[in-house]
């Protein structure tokens, strides 16, 4: 029995899902995170993946798929390029290099429904789709500008990160240094977080602070996410999720290397990505979304994020 066009799309798209799902379950398994950054193993310098023709970062789940290639390939860093941009800017993919695929998440209306609701004055119905695009590190490529070599220096050694600081501020949070538990209150709309004096290891206190404001994110105010689970529910891992990568993407961002991991979330993320194949692909979504929100105190102006 053969498929129609829709079908066979709808085949891919959920191939693609759960492609991707299977590796990030792989590697919770075997105690990874992927969205902590394991530049211990790797050779590139801190930041997010962006795109070394137009500087926009990528967003959503082509950052996990990114950082993974970096350290999966060693590769020395976070800029990507498609084929064709390779060529614009007076380089080339060297042969036999091996693309990354990433993803572009979009809906469309297909002319049919169009008609349909201009003859019924109904709202069309869009339908999603996802694409599949191909990038190459500029470090498999030959012949490009030392513009797209460009990345982050590393931070040196210190306890204090006042850009860090800057943005904590900036956010103009109800933020409450004290007592030995770091939460944000939904009701109150407040975050709680140890003094940093008390971390074992005083990085980790921005990964902590940026967690939290991962949370605050998600009011009803703001970019309205669903605070309404209770400890062990699906809907209080997702959006433990949410927070922990979007702490992760801000430090990344920051230039900051914290080395905490929120261990004690692994088995009921692993039990909600295994139920539904398309998990990370909304919690990383929404991970970019309050990472973005946060980023945009920062004093200057950032790149916006892109698919491919």
């Amino acid at each position: 029995m053969g498929f129609t066009n829709t079908q066979r799309v709808r085949g891919e798209r959920g191939n693609l899902y759960q492609e991707v799902t299977d590796k990030i379950i792989s590697e919770l398994e075997q105690g990874r995170c992927p969205w902590v950054q394991p530049w211990g193993a790797a050779n590139a310098s801190l930041g997010l993946p962006k795109n070394a023709a137009t500087a926009r970062r990528y967003s959503g789940i082509n950052i996990l798929v990114l950082w993974g290639a970096v350290h999966d390939k060693s590769f020395r860093g976070q800029n990507w390029l498609t084929f064709r941009q390779a060529l614009t800017l007076g380089g080339c993919v060297r042969k036999g290099e091996k693309g990354t695929t990433v993803f572009y998440a979009d809906r469309f209306i297909p002319k049919s429904e169009q008609e349909r609701a201009a003859k019924t004055g109904d709202d069309p119905n869009a339908i999603p789709f996802l694409k599949r695009f191909t990038v190459f590190n500029v470090d498999q490529c030959d012949g490009l500008p030392e513009t797209a070599f460009a990345g982050i220096a590393p931070l040196p050694a210190r306890e204090i990160i006042p850009h860090a600081e800057d943005l904590i501020q900036r956010t103009s949070a109800d933020f409450r240094v004290g007592g030995p538990r770091a939460f944000y209150q939904p009701a109150g709309d407040f975050i709680q977080a140890p003094p940093q004096a008390s971390f074992f290891q005083q990085i980790d206190y921005y990964r902590t602070c940026f967690h939290e404001l991962g949370h605050w994110t998600g009011a009803k105010h703001r970019l309205a996410r669903d605070h309404s689970g209770r400890f062990g529910s699906h809907p209080y891992a997702r959006e433990e999720l949410v927070a922990e990568m979007s702490s992760a993407f801000v430090c990344a961002a920051l230039g900051i290397t914290p080395t905490v991991r929120h261990t004690d979330y692994l088995a009921s993320w692993l039990e909600v990505l295994k139920e539904d194949n398309h998990a990370i692909f909304r919690a990383a979504s929404q991970a970019s979304k309050a990472a973005d929100f946060i980023l945009t105190f920062e004093a200057g102006a950032m790149p916006e994020s892109e698919a491919a």
